[in-house]
């Protein structure tokens, strides 16, 4: 609390001597400004982001396109990528499991027709009860 009153103290102080009326040294009077000047541009800075910069490179190095920053192309971009990628791969294994499918009924030693007979159905479970 008492850092907060002294740099309260400072600032008025600093607020009155730019306001002197040639009562102090037009030197003093400059490097009090300029020396208050340089703290605002200081603080300025700290308050930035972080990585404000990278997205102001980026944009003057590639630019914006129509209108859309790369900071919302970019990731647009890579989740389009993804989300393509994993329905090719999902279309991938489902094309991989009927061809399973297939192969196991196609070498199986009972005709295709067998599976589709409501009889055998019936003697499976019959048979597979005992």
């Amino acid at each position: 609390m008492n850092e907060i009153k002294f740099t309260n103290q400072i600032r008025q102080a600093l607020n009155e001597g730019s306001r002197l009326d040639g009562a102090a040294d037009a030197r003093v009077i400059e490097r009090l400004r300029a020396a208050r000047e340089l703290a605002l541009a200081r603080r300025k800075l700290e308050s930035a982001p972080a990585f404000g910069w990278a997205g102001d490179a980026a944009l003057g190095v590639i630019g914006g396109f129509g209108g859309f920053s790369v900071r919302l192309l970019l990731p647009t971009a890579l989740l389009v990528a993804g989300l393509i990628a994993i329905y090719s791969a999902q279309q991938a294994q489902r094309a991989a499991d009927i061809e399973e499918l297939d192969a196991q009924l196609l070498t199986d030693d009972l005709p295709i027709d067998a599976y589709l007979d409501r009889g055998f159905e019936t003697w499976l479970r019959k048979v597979s009860s005992n």
